[in-house]
């Protein structure tokens, strides 16, 4: 695995949308003005059925009050908790979309699951850059790359930033511990595997996650160390075995409810956070039944 380059140390602001409890990233170049915006939120009224852009125009007003340049907008995998505010952002302010290259393994999953028919394009192309496992590129001067993470979802990718990384889903707070691995495509081992590689990263590297929850109480918190995760994760923590976490994972995932927006979410964000629409132009969603 490539090493972080730990002399770039980027500003991180995060935003945090209290109905999904998911942290979004804008991350800049220390040396310029170019940024990149990590797992962008649209807001969804389920009850009213009404999008709104809250934490996107939030994100927005940010990056042009710095006046910052917009480079790229990360997504880690494709949600299931929240609808993608990407392509909102990318027709304010430009920059490219990207996601892992395995999104196509999940477009064609869950293809089938909305019966999408063939007009629904799985390999990908509703993306600007689908990343491989170790591609690196670059935010101005900021030197990235990014790491194939799956277990959580097949497409799950941490994104290393100068000395931060962004977990998505892969790795909690450490008293959070780690996502679920049992949704289609998922799998508990692969998710130890995952984690395992993420650790191997330099002690000092910063660490971002998706989600928080607040753990007993505790305020909503979304930055820890590479370090810390290796002594304090309560799932992975002081050397746990593949065989245990599995076993622990698979056990805690069959008692998981579905995330409420799990319907909505991977229908928008399989298609880069467009909205599917019918004959008429219209935005519609699919409520599949007994398939979920």
């Amino acid at each position: 695995m490539q090493s972080p380059d730990m002399t770039h140390k980027p500003d991180v602001k995060a935003f945090f949308d209290a109905q999904s409890n998911t942290i979004s990233y804008v991350v800049k170049d220390p040396q310029s003005t170019s940024c990149a915006v990590i797992d962008a939120v649209m807001q969804f009224d389920y009850a009213a059925g009404r999008l709104s852009y809250e934490s996107a125009d939030e994100m927005i007003n940010h990056i042009i009050d710095n006046q910052l340049q917009l480079e790229w907008i990360i997504e880690t995998h494709v949600h299931a908790d929240h609808l993608s505010g990407a392509p909102y952002i990318q027709q304010k302010l430009g920059g490219k979309i990207g996601i892992g290259e395995h999104i196509q393994s999940v477009q064609d999953t869950f293809g089938k699951i909305f019966n999408e028919g063939t007009e629904f394009e799985r390999d990908g192309s509703q993306f600007d850059k689908l990343f491989e496992d170790e591609d690196a590129y670059t935010v101005g001067k900021m030197k990235c790359f990014a790491i194939h993470t799956p277990g959580h979802t097949p497409a799950c990718m941490v994104h290393i930033m100068g000395d931060a990384a962004f977990s998505g889903d892969t790795l909690f707070m450490p008293d959070g511990g780690s996502a679920r691995a049992d949704f289609p495509g998922g799998d508990a081992g692969q998710l130890f595997d995952s984690i395992s590689r993420v650790l191997r990263l330099p002690e000092d590297v910063r660490l971002f996650v998706c989600h928080d929850y607040g753990p007993g109480g505790r305020a909503i918190s979304w930055e820890t160390t590479v370090g810390e995760q290796k002594i304090a994760n309560i799932h992975v923590g002081k050397g746990t075995d593949r065989n245990t976490f599995v076993v622990m994972r698979e056990e805690r995932d069959a008692q998981l409810a579905m995330p409420k927006l799990i319907i909505p979410s991977l229908q928008v964000n399989m298609r880069a956070g467009d909205v599917p629409r019918d004959e008429a132009g219209n935005m519609t969603l699919k409520i599949p039944l007994n398939k979920l």
